[in-house]
């Protein structure tokens, strides 16, 4: 075994600077998690509770195997919105009679789980990633729809939230519809659209129209229960496929559908493997709180993979990325690491072969970012570094087998591209809280713009304003901080979560299981043209 030696010296100053720095980024990223958990509130949390029912994450809970992890994803949507922390829906995965499965969950206590923006975006992504790793859908319904003061930014792309669900189907990747409460309007097409339905006596409540809107368009008379009520869809419509008496009926006849999905994994579990030789609580002071100063990746590898066994490629070459293989929780993996932050032509081309190679192998990759993104300079443009970071882009842009990447520190410009960020397609993306992701850093980006500034007023023979420079530089870089944050980003989806930087190992390896649903194969070729 070739086991990481590590250099973290655990009574340093600076380590424990860098653990604590990160306690306290962690303690602001519990509190962010708390509103999304709280939902709407304590009011309408009691209300929902007085109506005997139990809350998204309740029902989860019931729904999954005992003793089982369940990973939440995009928990910080809608973070820095006008809509509340989480966007009224719970999605993740988990497993069901030991089937891993993508589970939606409305949350009614969020104006009775209606759909905002945030929503539709934070449900998209969720049907993504079950389609990518061929994950059995499991809907857990209760919304009134599209919350209709944004129905604008709704209607149209909503279309396909059911369109997935179709195509989802047709792929042979079966789903579920859970119906809690109201699936009015669009949302009755969930179950309408679902594989499998389960309906609950006097509690689910599907049409595509309310009594009031019949009213209105037709003058018919109706109420409830006969028109969309679980009784009349299990004995009239035939839309229920099965009829529960009360919540955790539901949830029972969930578990046994899924029992007789007949759903098989491409690749079975590899058992139990051995942990890392260092202790991952470590990991807490590895990440300085200044992300201009350097810190080893290998740390990072060596608290996470399997054994702490690493087997590094070209250590000599290209010494400021790190390209190794390894294994995380029994499934091989190759990883790349930032060491220096700056990537040059060298590195490029490293990474451009080690990409390749991976993809013959049929082995994932996992990239842990720490960049300030690729050389620039007289020399290093002389030596070709477009075409070399072009070579490295291109080979992440078409490889095939499965990304997952980690945002450490930094990940600026097209270093982030490089790296596997979220316009990439990572099958899974997710940061620490030490992270941050911009165009570049805010100093470098407010200096830009002071200089572009003061060229273009000696160009026109004006006098140069310094006072005002000095006040534009401080708000830019005080904007481009908070923009590069990774609850502004998580806020956006272009993660999958924020974590606890001692979850990365547990966090990778429920990945990489959920990737092994789906066949593992790389690209043979394809990789468009190479500049040499």
């Amino acid at each position: 075994m070739t086991v990481l030696p590590s250099a973290l010296d655990t009574a340093a100053p600076e380590y424990a600077a860098n653990r604590e720095a990160m306690l306290g980024k962690l303690a602001e990223l519990d509190a962010e998690h708390a509103k999304a958990v709280a939902g709407g509130g304590e009011k309408y949390t009691a209300r929902h509770r007085e109506r005997g029912k139990l809350l998204a994450r309740e029902r989860i809970e019931l729904l999954v195997d005992p003793d089982t992890p369940f990973l939440e994803l995009s928990p910080l949507a809608a973070w820095g919105s006008d809509y509340p922390v989480g966007a009224s829906l719970v999605t993740g995965i988990g497993v069901i009679e030991g089937v891993e499965c993508l589970i939606t969950a409305n949350d009614p206590t969020v104006r009775g789980g209606a759909s905002n923006p945030w929503t539709m975006k934070k449900a998209l992504r969720a049907h993504e990633i079950a389609f990518a790793n061929r994950l059995p859908v499991v809907s857990l319904v209760e919304s009134g729809g599209a919350d209709l003061p944004s129905q604008k930014e709704i209607f149209i792309p909503g279309g396909a939230l059911f369109k997935d669900l179709t195509r989802l189907s047709a792929a042979g990747i079966p789903t579920v519809a859970v119906v809690f409460g109201n699936s009015t309007a669009g949302g009755a097409y969930v179950p309408g659209m679902s594989d499998h339905v389960v309906m609950i006596k006097e509690r689910s409540k599907v049409f595509l129209g309310g009594p009031p809107l019949v009213k209105m368009a037709t003058g018919e008379e109706s109420d409830d229960e006969s028109l969309g009520g679980a009784d009349m869809h299990a004995r009239t419509s035939g839309l229920a496929d099965y009829y529960a008496v009360d919540e955790p009926d539901a949830l029972r006849q969930a578990r046994r559908v899924v029992a007789r999905l007949n759903h098989r994994r491409a690749q079975p579990d590899p058992g139990i493997a051995d942990p890392p030789k260092y202790d991952g609580e470590e990991l807490l002071g590895i990440v300085p709180g200044d992300l201009r100063t350097p810190f080893d990746p290998r740390e990072v590898v060596a608290r996470v993979v399997d054994g702490s066994d690493f087997d590094e490629f070209k250590p000599l070459y290209g010494s400021s990325l790190a390209t190794g293989w390894a294994a995380v929780h029994g499934y091989p993996v190759g990883i790349l690491a930032n060491t220096q932050g700056v990537l040059f032509s060298e590195e490029s081309q490293k990474a451009a072969q080690f990409i390749q190679l991976a993809n013959q192998r049929d082995i994932p990759l996992v990239f842990l970012h720490n960049t300030t993104g690729y050389m620039v300079g007289r020399e290093y443009e002389q030596g070709g570094i477009i075409k070399h970071g072009a070579m490295m882009i291109n080979a992440v842009s078409n490889s095939r087998v499965p990304h997952l990447s980690v945002l450490m520190g930094a990940s600026y410009g097209a270093g982030h591209y490089g790296m596997c960020g979220r316009a990439y397609d990572p099958r899974f993306l997710f940061a620490w809280p030490s992270a941050k992701a911009a165009v570049m850093g805010p100093q470098q980006l407010a200096g830009v713009l002071s200089i572009v500034a003061r060229a273009s007023a000696a160009a026109k023979g004006q006098p140069y304003d310094d006072e005002a420079d000095s006040s534009l530089r401080a708000m830019v870089e005080q904007q481009i901080e908070s923009e590069s944050l990774p609850h502004f980003l998580s806020g956006r989806l272009y993660d999958d979560g924020v974590i606890d930087p001692r979850d990365t190992r547990t966090v990778l390896g429920l990945c990489l299981s959920a990737v092994h649903n789906a066949p593992v194969e790389g690209a043979r070729g394809g990789f468009g043209v190479f500049r040499m």
